[in-house]
């Protein structure tokens, strides 16, 4: 497929809309317990326009939350009705928080679980294959590729894009190997740096995503909402990619 016109992308690695709101939490180094509505909301809604733009198959319960966030924006704004002997109303946030707290405990427990079954997985699974770090080919959320995107169409001018242009896949895969012929790594956002269309840029996030699933290259961030990279797949045996700094 040549020319980008109404692409689905599918992607078992897709996150559900709790995961969202963690990551732009996270991101902005915010308190859960006081949510800045306004702001969560209207960055939550951004991250949906860029799914949109990508044409990902965005599931009921990422609109659901959406209009979630509306509503407790929208109790925000009205004056609160407080209970007797108090002097304010219950926070409209406070569902909110405690769904938040209670996917931070499943998660944490997922982790926990998946912790034990590579550990005992080899008790019961007579050669059962145990995977190194460099053998990860994604080692970062989902949303921060999104928030390269993000960033990449808040830069191109929409006046001047020409939907008639063609924009071959197979071209940005090899930018993206060509951007690797000479240097140990990439930045995630140099993929995108010289795009100046939208379809150009969504062109090269689908390049990256076939990349990833065949295992040609690697997308690491090393720490939480720090700098991505990219790097060529490891050949086996070869450790370079394990000390990286």
């Amino acid at each position: 497929m040549n020319i980008i016109n109404a692409m689905d992308v599918h992607l078992d690695v897709f996150e559900g809309p709790l995961d969202l709101l963690m990551y732009l939490i996270k991101k902005d180094n915010l308190d859960i317990y006081d949510i800045p509505i306004s702001q969560i909301t209207q960055e939550y809604l951004a991250y949906l326009e860029v799914m949109k733009n990508l044409n990902l198959e965005v599931a009921g319960e990422f609109l659901v939350m959406a209009s979630t966030l509306m509503q407790v924006k929208s109790r925000m704004l009205l004056p609160s009705r407080a209970e007797p002997g108090s002097e304010e109303g219950p926070d409209p946030r406070g569902r909110l928080v405690s769904m938040l707290e209670d996917y931070q405990r499943y998660k944490q427990a997922s982790k926990t679980l998946e912790g034990r079954n590579a550990l005992f997985r080899d008790v019961f699974y007579r050669g059962s294959p145990v995977f190194s770090n460099d053998e990860k080919f994604l080692e970062l959320e989902f949303f921060t590729l999104l928030d390269a995107v993000r960033r990449a169409f808040e830069r191109v001018d929409d006046s001047q894009e020409v939907r008639a242009d063609s924009f071959p896949i197979e071209s940005r895969v090899e930018k993206i190997m060509d951007l690797l012929k000479s240097r140990e790594w990439v930045l995630l956002d140099e993929i995108f740096a010289s795009e100046t269309k939208r379809l150009g840029i969504i062109t090269c996030f689908i390049a990256l995503l076939e990349l990833i699933k065949q295992r040609a290259i690697m997308v690491v961030q090393d720490v939480v909402c720090g700098e991505v990279r990219i790097y060529h797949s490891p050949e086996p045996g070869d450790n370079r990619v394990e000390g990286r700094g």
